[in-house]
Order: C-alpha cells, then sequence, then structure tokens
C-alpha cells in the first residue's frame, strides 16, 4: 500500500521527471493563451480514453489510431476551436498542426498527438497554429509557473485553471514516484468519459497495456462519475503519458499495479472534482453518493439519475431541501429498490426515513446547502455496494453562458 503522499504546490505535468511543457496565445480565444504543448524528453509509453459521443472530432480520430502504438513524444493543444465537423479540411487540418509541431523536435508526425477545444464547426486557422508553435519551442520548460501556463491555455468557459501534482511513496517500488496532471471542463460535461481534456504525466516504468489498464479503472471512479449538464462532447480526450525516467517500475499482478492504479485515481478524483465545481454558472460542488445498494452498477445509475436532474439542481441552487425532488428522480433511474426503506439525508441531516417525510429542522438544512460543498446520500439498504457521482447546481449563469457561447 501507498505509505507517503505530497502534493507538490502549484505543479503540474511537468513535475514528474523527464517533461517539459509551454503555453503561449496564438488568437483562437478572444483574450488569453490559448495554445499548450507538452512535451517528453524522450519516448513516452501513452494510453488514452476518448468521447463515446458518435461526432468525434479529428484530433479524437486520430489520437485513436495512434495511442494504441503505445509511445508518443508531445501533446499540442490550442482552444477556441474545436476543428469538429469540418469534414476532410479538419482532419488535414489537424494533421498540419501535428506535423508543424513534430518538424520543430525533429520527431515522426505520428509521435506528435494533439487536442483541441472550443466551438465546432468552425475552421482551424492554422496559420495562426504555426506561429504559436514558433513561439512554444524556445519557450520550453519544467516548473510550477510553465504548469499554470498550460492550465490556463486550455481553459474555455473554465473560470479558473485545474492542476495537480503528487509524489508518492510504497514498499511495492524503489524511491519516489511522481504523477502530475491539468484538465479543463466546465460545461457540456456527462458521464461516459465525461466532456473534458484531461493530460496526465508520470515519471514511472510501466508497459503501455498496463497503463491503459490503471486509466480505464481509474476513469470508471472519477472522470465518468462527473456531470454537469448531460452533454458530452465530440472532443473528449484523456492521455497518461509515462517517461520511464522515475524509479518506480510497475508490474502487473504485483502490490506495485494495486499501488500504482490507487495513485492514479486519486489525481484524477481531484480532477474530476474540480471539473464539477467549476461546472458552468455553478454555486456548490454536490457529492450524491448512494449507499448500502444491491450493486455498485445501481448505486452509480441512482447517483448519475439524482446528479442529472434539473429539478434537483435548481432546487440546490435555492438551497431548498426539496428532498421529494431527489427521491423521485432516484425512483426513475430503472434500479429496482424498496422505496419504503430508503433515507435521504443532506449532510448528516435526515430529511426522509423509509421514504416518509421526517420533522426537520429545515432552517438548518437551508443553511447547509449554502455551503461551497453539499453531499446528498440516498440509502435504499438493500446491499453492501456505494457509489459516488459529483456534480453542481444550476444557476442563472449557466443558461446565459450557454446561450451567448456561440456569439
Amino acid at each position: 500500500m501507498i505509505k507517503e503522499w505530497r502534493k507538490i504546490e502549484e505543479a503540474g505535468v511537468t513535475a514528474p521527471l523527464g517533461f517539459r511543457a509551454a503555453a503561449t496565445r496564438c488568437g483562437l480565444k478572444t483574450a488569453g493563451m490559448d495554445l499548450a504543448w507538452i512535451v517528453c524528453d524522450g519516448e513516452a509509453n501513452v494510453a488514452g480514453v476518448f468521447t463515446t459521443n458518435l461526432v468525434q472530432a479529428s484530433c479524437v480520430r486520430r489520437n485513436k489510431k495512434l495511442v494504441p502504438s503505445g509511445n508518443i513524444r508531445a501533446v499540442l493543444v490550442n482552444a477556441g476551436n474545436a476543428n469538429a465537423c469540418n469534414g476532410d479540411q479538419g482532419d488535414e487540418d489537424n494533421e498540419t498542426m501535428a506535423s508543424l509541431a513534430a518538424q520543430c523536435l525533429n520527431i515522426p508526425s505520428d509521435q506528435e498527438l494533439t487536442a483541441s477545444t472550443g466551438v465546432i464547426g468552425k475552421w482551424l486557422p492554422v496559420e495562426r497554429i504555426e506561429k504559436g508553435v514558433m513561439e512554444l519551442m524556445p519557450k520550453l520548460a519544467r516548473g510550477v509557473q510553465t504548469d499554470a501556463e498550460v492550465a490556463r491555455a486550455i481553459m474555455t468557459t473554465d473560470t479558473r485553471p485545474k492542476l495537480i501534482a503528487y509524489s508518492c511513496r510504497s514498499d511495492s517500488w524503489e524511491g519516489e514516484l511522481v504523477l502530475g496532471g491539468v484538465c479543463k471542463g466546465s460545461g457540456m460535461i456527462a458521464p461516459n468519459m465525461a466532456t473534458m481534456l484531461c493530460f496526465l504525466t508520470t515519471d514511472a516504468v510501466i508497459d503501455p497495456s498496463l497503463l491503459q489498464k490503471a486509466l480505464r479503472s481509474a476513469i470508471a471512479k472519477t472522470f465518468n462519475r462527473v456531470t454537469v449538464d448531460t452533454d458530452t462532447s465530440t472532443n473528449d480526450t484523456c492521455l497518461a503519458l509515462a517517461s520511464g525516467r522515475g524509479t518506480a517500475m510497475i508490474s502487473e499482478g504485483r502490490e506495485s499495479y494495486a499501488d500504482y492504479a490507487e495513485a492514479l485515481e486519486r489525481i484524477c478524483l481531484y480532477l474530476a472534482k474540480e471539473i464539477a465545481r467549476d461546472g458552468e454558472g455553478a454555486t456548490k460542488l454536490v457529492e450524491v453518493c448512494v449507499r448500502n445498494a444491491n450493486k455498485e452498477e445501481d448505486a452509480e445509475r441512482i447517483a448519475k439519475t439524482v446528479a442529472e436532474s434539473p429539478l434537483v439542481k435548481t432546487a440546490l441552487f435555492g438551497n431548498d431541501p426539496n428532498w421529494g425532488r431527489i427521491l423521485a428522480a432516484a425512483g426513475r433511474s430503472g434500479v429496482i429498490f424498496n422505496v419504503d426503506d430508503t433515507d435521504i439525508l443532506l449532510g448528516e441531516i435526515p430529511v426522509c426515513v423509509k421514504g416518509r417525510s421526517v420533522p426537520f429542522d429545515e432552517k438548518a438544512a437551508n443553511r447547509y446547502l449554502m455551503g461551497k460543498e453539499v453531499q446528498i446520500t440516498i440509502n435504499p439498504h438493500n446491499g453492501e455496494t456505494q457509489a459516488s457521482v459529483w456534480t453542481c447546481d444550476y444557476s442563472y449563469d449557466y443558461i446565459k453562458i450557454n446561450a451567448e457561447y456561440h456569439t
């Protein structure tokens, strides 16, 4: 088991050995940096998980072909333009974007991945990307300032950058293992590869197939349990890169893999919760936890249904302890449970016991819901498993942001 965790303050993707990064403005967004580059000093083993939407951006389709090769050198990321639904021209522009970056690093273009986020259906101004890449090349560096700039450069409607880095130790490997991560996501967020871009780095020595296994496992319990508005994007991408420059060797069937999988899940959970916390127009992070369910998939399904309910989310914005909306949402989840055995709590306050109203301090419940973090617990008392889904409330600003997004 992992015996020591240490958060590396303000650090992100360059914290592990072997990674450099840079960010700049090339004019795709109306303001701020909008082009980032994450580069490994040598070949990095790679794993990836992508959107389940049938409509997929050019970068997603290309990455899905290249990731199974097992190793890459770099990822070039732009914000402000999704380069999705642009047909053959979109594919050509994405390939040009990759080739421009690869030429600067003197590597084959199939070792350069790309990622895009922003408005769908607009042509990608490749000439701006080219200018930006030339500016990025001499800026490639390590450090917290670089990590923060990368986090800002990939933002769209996000209100703040999202990045994290940890070092950890275990008796199952030698020395220190470091993981870093950065992500963006605020709107168009739904489970089944939550809508986002996410880039994870580590200096562990780990086989690509094992890295893929660990990534899929981590995403299933983190990013796939985040929802803001039930919309799954065309550009969802999560890439994990391992430089192999550290001393921690991860082997399948041994404790080292279990410990590494735990570490990766921990960093993914932090970033997933940051996405929910920063949901478009959100005023609070909400955890919907289903306890004592018959099966984990039942618990997850109930939690997702409640977390996605517009009636529940608007009540949360109004700090209204309207537990009837929660129970009604659980009841339409498709999971069979006994309503007459079901309890609901807001924080530590029981508001529904055995499917019935109970006296509770409504003012205290209202005050609790005013907090920045809120937990809803649903207990059907028909098993021993549990699952959580993270979401946020629906505010007036969510409508405003999305009504004006394109214009």
